[in-house]
C-alpha cells in the first residue's frame, strides 16, 4: 500500500514510518525539517516538505494514496489549543476530500475525550465528548469524511509511553521538577489508561492494513487505567521530592489551566474490542514501570 503519514517524524510517527516500511509499504513522510527528512530517507520513506497547516501540501501528500495516517496535531504551544484544534479540523476536511471513494482515512482522537462518567471504562462504542473544554473534534471531522465514502479508522490514544515521554505524564513531570514537589488530586484514585510506545504504533500499522468501509473506532490501550498516585509516587521517586496530595479546587491555582483540569480527571479504558478485532496483543512495559526505568 502507499501511505501518507502527517506527523511522520513525532513520537507516534516516528516507529510507525519504520514499522510500515518494514512491512513493505510505500510511505510518504511529511516533514518541516532537514533533520526530519534525512530520518525519513534513512528508513527508505519519501519525504514531502511542509506543515500540516498548508492545505496545498496535504493535496500533493494524500495524492495517490492508497491510505492516510494524521498524526501530526501542534503540543508546542497550549495558549493556542483552540486554534491548533481548528487546523486538526480543517485538515481532516483535506486529507478526506483528497482521497477517492474506498481510500482509508486514519485519524488521531484521546480516551480524554469520550464521553464517560467517572469510574465507567470508556469503550469504542462510547460517542466522543461534546464539551466547550474540550475543542478538539476529530472524530466528528472523520464522520463527515466518512459520508463521503472514504474508509475511515479512528484511533484514540491513552497515555502513550516509553521511557522519554508518556503523554500528558510528561507535563506532571515538568510540573514536580518546578514545583519541587509531585502533586495528586485528593486520593489520587482516578486513573489513565495507558500503553507502550511500540505496540501503539504497531496498532496504527494494523489499522492500516485492516481497517474497512465506514467508521471503525479502535482503542489504543494496554492497561486500563493506572492510578494518579502511583503516577505521582513514581515521578517523586525519580526525581527525589516528595509526592503531595491537593484538594481539587487548588488543582487550577497550582498547576495551571490546562494540567490542573485534567489531573482530576478519571480516565480508564478497554480495548477488548479493539484486540479481537485487529488480533492486537500489545507486549510491551507498562506505564509505572517506563517511569521508574526513565532518567530524571
Amino acid at each position: 500500500m502507499r501511505v501518507f503519514v502527517t506527523g511522520s517524524t513525532g513520537f507516534i510517527g516516528t516507529e510507525l514510518v519504520k514499522e510500515l516500511v518494514a512491512a513493505g509499504h510505500q510511505v510518504r513522510g511529511l516533514t518541516r525539517s532537514d533533520a526530519g527528512e534525512e530520518q525519513l530517507k534513512a528508513v527508505g520513506a519519501e519525504v514531502l516538505r511542509g506543515d500540516y497547516t498548508d492545505q496545498d501540501c496535504l493535496r500533493k501528500g494524500a495524492t495517490d494514496m492508497d491510505a492516510v495516517v494524521h498524526l501530526a496535531f501542534n503540543h508546542d504551544d497550549m495558549t493556542k489549543f483552540a486554534q491548533s484544534a481548528q487546523d486538526e479540523i480543517k485538515a481532516i476536511e483535506v486529507l478526506g476530500a483528497a482521497l477517492e471513494p474506498g481510500k482509508l482515512l486514519v485519524v488521531t482522537s484521546g480516551i480524554g475525550m469520550i464521553a464517560g462518567a467517572p469510574g465507567q471504562l470508556r469503550k469504542e462504542t462510547d460517542p466522543p465528548a461534546e464539551s466547550q473544554a474540550v475543542p478538539r473534534r476529530p472524530e466528528q471531522a472523520a464522520q463527515a469524511v466518512a459520508a463521503k465514502g472514504v474508509h475511515v479508522g479512528i484511533v484514540r490514544l491513552p497515555q502513550v509511553h516509553d521511557t522519554r515521554k508518556q503523554g500528558l505524564v510528561t507535563w506532571m513531570i515538568q510540573a514536580a521538577r518546578q514545583k519541587g514537589v509531585a502533586e495528586y488530586v485528593g486520593d489520587g484514585a482516578n486513573r489513565w489508561a495507558a500503553a507502550p510506545l511500540k505496540d501503539v504504533a504497531h496498532l496504527y500499522h494494523l489499522a492500516v492494513e485492516k481497517t474497512g468501509p465506514g467508521v471503525t473506532t479502535y482503542h489504543a490501550v494496554q492497561e486500563e487505567g493506572a492510578s494518579l498516585r502511583d503516577i505521582a509516587e513514581t515521578i517523586a521517586k525519580g526525581l527525589k521530592v516528595q509526592a503531595v496530595s491537593i484538594p481539587a479546587e487548588k488543582a487550577v491555582e497550582n498547576l495551571g489551566p490546562f494540567l490542573g483540569h485534567i489531573v482530576a480527571m478519571d480516565m480508564p479504558a478497554s480495548s477488548e474490542w479493539t484486540r479481537k478485532t485487529l488480533g492486537w496483543e500489545p507486549t510491551g512495559p507498562g506505564l509505572i514501570e517506563d517511569l521508574a526505568n526513565m532518567k530524571y
